[in-house]
Order: C-alpha cells, then structure tokens, then sequence
C-alpha cells in the first residue's frame, strides 16, 4: 500500500440533466431523479478513486463552517479519510453546479468563493513518509510544490484546461511536476508537438494529455517515446464530469506500484471508462480486482 498526499479544492455539486445543449428557455423542468448533489472537488475526488483503488490518503484541503463542511467532513469521514489537515477558514465552502446531458457534454458553473485568496503552512511532517505528492491546481499549493521539491518529493498535478504553455497561472505547477496531466480541450495545433513544447520548456518525466472519447496521448522522458492509446468504452457514458481525475487517479497508483507508465496508462482509461457511466464526478469507481478483469479482455486491442 502507497501513501500518497492529496491537496487541492473539495466543493459540494450538484449535477442537472439537460434534455440538450443549448438549453431554451422554459420555467421550470421535472426532471426525475435527475437532480442530485454530492462531495466533490478534485482533491476530494481523487482522494475518494485511490482510496477505492486501496491506497493510504492524506489530505488537505479548506472548507467554510457552513452546511456544506458538515457535509464535506460527513464524506470525507466516510470513505476514511483523516479531515486532521483540513482547515475551515473560508467564508463558504465552495459550490458547483454541473448541468449534463444525454450524450455526456456538460457545462459547469464552479463557485470556489475566497479560497483563491487563502494560503497554508505545510508543515514537513504532513509528507515526509508519503510516497508521492498530489498538489491541484489551486493558489494555496504554490508553497507546498516549492517544498515538496526541495525535499526530493515526486509530484504529480493536473493543470487541466490549457491552451498556452506560458500560462502564467499554472507555471509553477508545469515546472514542479514529476507528473504532468492536462486535457486536450483548449489545444490548437498538433498534439506530440504541444508535448514536445511543454517538456522542453519544464523537463516533466511524464505527461499525459487526456482526449476524451479519442483516447489518451503520453510522452514518457526516460523512453523518449510517445504512446497513443484510443479510447476504452465499457458502458454507455452517462456523465463525463470526473473522467480527468479518474483518468489521473488510475495512473498515479499503479505508476506508484511499480506498473510501467503505459501499463498505468491502460488501466487508468479503465478506471475512467467505467466511471463516466454514473452521474457525478465522485462516483462510478471501482477496484484493482474490477480493472484487471476488465483490462483481459481489451489487453490485445490496446498492445
């Protein structure tokens, strides 16, 4: 078992179905069981995949002292998670609303309230014996990457939605990752030469670029070797939301035991493919067990 530290935003969501993108307007909709809110946030879901995939978690994240900790840290508890490292100093705990339809396009409204503005002290005995950093995208863990690394501490972090390499905003995050995960969204031009750029440019060991429904692409440094894998389906796609984090959760916990960066890769769209077949970022994930069984039948597809 890997100890790894998850830091990064935790927000209650709620998720809407949509009969169709663009939404007309109508006053009110019944949509059945088609309303729901739950945890979520990347840090919170990434914590809640590895956990499922039987990983130690520590964790660290910021809440408010409203409804909504209570039913972050109710959460958090129950997939057993220490909240020791949490602090409730926001304003509010942050919100979302996701808003999804039938064919997995969604559209998300992300409220982080003043979390931005708020910073923690990383204390070296939060991760002195973790096996492997998980720093999100969020303001507070500029000091963690800065130490982290000083430490000899391998990191991983998703910069998600990127479109420049010289983004100013997820700089630090680009040059402190051991590991280096983003998706494909925002990408114009071809995709190896985007790769090629940003290694170049930040020396990362691993990136992978997440395409959706097109499959994953990696550059692995100590190969110097692209890997293009199509995309996995194992069941009808319900909601895409959270296929990132659980495409980024599958890797980061067989690279860290042992499993080669494509054979990580693999199984990670697995674990991802399985989980856009539920509704909710935090939901859908299965374990180790479920993934191999299913990596036997797509093993001579994928190699």
């Amino acid at each position: 078992m890997k100890k790894i530290l998850i830091s990064g935003l935790v927000n209650t969501e709620t998720t809407v179905k949509v009969k169709e993108f663009p939404i007309e307007y109508f006053p009110i909709e019944y949509p059945f069981f088609g309303v729901n809110t739950n945890v979520s946030g990347v840090a919170y879901n990434i914590a809640k995949a590895l956990k499922t995939l039987g990983d130690e978690v520590e964790f660290i994240t910021m809440t408010g002292c409203d409804y909504g900790a209570s039913y972050v840290m109710q959460k958090i508890n129950e997939i057993g998670v220490s909240t020791r490292y949490i602090k409730s100093i926001l304003k509010e705990t942050p919100n979302s609303v996701v808003l999804y339809d039938e064919g997995g396009k969604r559209q998300i409204y992300c409220d982080l309230k003043d979390v931005q503005e708020m910073t923690y002290e990383f204390e070296k005995e939060i991760y002195h014996d973790c096996d492997l950093i998980v720093a999100c995208n969020t303001n507070f863990n500029r000091t963690l990457l800065k130490q982290a690394k000083l430490d000899g501490k391998m990191i991983a972090t998703d910069v998600h939605v990127l479109a420049d390499i010289e983004d100013s905003y997820n700089s630090d995050f680009m040059k402190y990752a051991n590991i280096l995960f983003l998706s494909d969204e925002n990408i114009e031009g071809e995709h190896r030469q985007f790769l090629f750029e940003l290694e170049q440019k930040y020396q990362n060991d691993i990136i992978v670029l997440g395409r959706g429904s097109k499959g994953a692409l990696m550059y692995v440094k100590d190969e110097d070797k692209y890997y293009e894998l199509p995309a996995i389906q194992v069941d009808d796609v319900i909601n895409t939301v959270g296929a990132g984090d659980a495409l980024f959760s599958g890797f980061i916990h067989f690279y860290t035991k042992g499993f080669s960066p494509i054979e990580s890769l693999i199984r990670a769209e697995i674990f991802a493919a399985v989980k856009i077949g539920y509704d909710g970022a935090a939901n859908g994930f299965i374990d180790e067990k479920q993934i191999e069984d299913i990596y036997s039948r797509v093993e001579k597809e994928l190699h």
